[in-house]
């Protein structure tokens, strides 16, 4: 999850929103060999996404081309970076990880519906270690990935604490890691 995150980073322009951004995690974890993906409209709604404008903005990026949609049956989109097809996962395994970071990103576990504070959530949840809830990474590297400000940032790390996904969270001043533990069962 953490390498498609990195590679969303680098293939998507810096200005992209968190809810395209989204959108973009689960057609490139659900692609077929063809690079063509069909999203129905529960999942779409499971997103808590604009998929319009979520679509729009990935069109202006040359990132997919919709095929059919988004209408009320989802949507259909042709994928255009080449890229994409160098992942090593199985479609198996990157359909499961859909899933994943459709659960571990709703609204209701994040506490929010704002894709700024979800994106990041999922992002932490995937880097951290699964036996302990442990995670650290460049503070920069996760700002990056997730398409944020540095003042977003902390505030979305203060919003998942607040809203108990996160237990704690520092970041080192000497190396500019941040370092953070999941809440347990969470």
């Amino acid at each position: 999850m953490g390498e498609i995150l990195g590679y969303l980073a680098v293939a998507l322009p810096a200005d992209i929103s968190a809810g395209a951004k989204l959108l973009a995690l689960q057609c490139a974890l659900r692609m077929n060999a063809s690079m063509q993906v069909e999203l129905p409209a529960g999942l779409l709604r499971g997103l808590c996404v604009e998929a319009v404008d979520a679509c729009r903005e990935l069109e202006r990026a040359r990132w997919l081309r919709t095929v059919d949609g988004p209408q009320a049956g989802g949507v259909t989109a042709q994928l255009r970076d080449a890229t994409l097809l160098a992942q090593s996962p199985a479609r198996h395994d990157r359909r499961r990880a859909a899933d994943w970071a459709l659960h571990t990103g709703c609204p209701a576990r994040i506490g929010a519906a704002d894709p700024r504070l979800r994106l990041p959530g999922i992002y932490l949840t995937a880097h951290s270690d699964p036996s302990s809830g442990e995670g650290w990474s460049e503070c920069d590297r996760i700002i990056r990935d997730c398409g944020m400000h540095h003042q977003g940032f902390i505030g979305a790390l203060s919003h998942l604490r607040k809203t108990g996904v996160l237990k704690g969270w520092r970041i080192c001043p000497e190396s500019g890691d941040v370092h953070w533990t999941l809440t347990p069962g969470r």
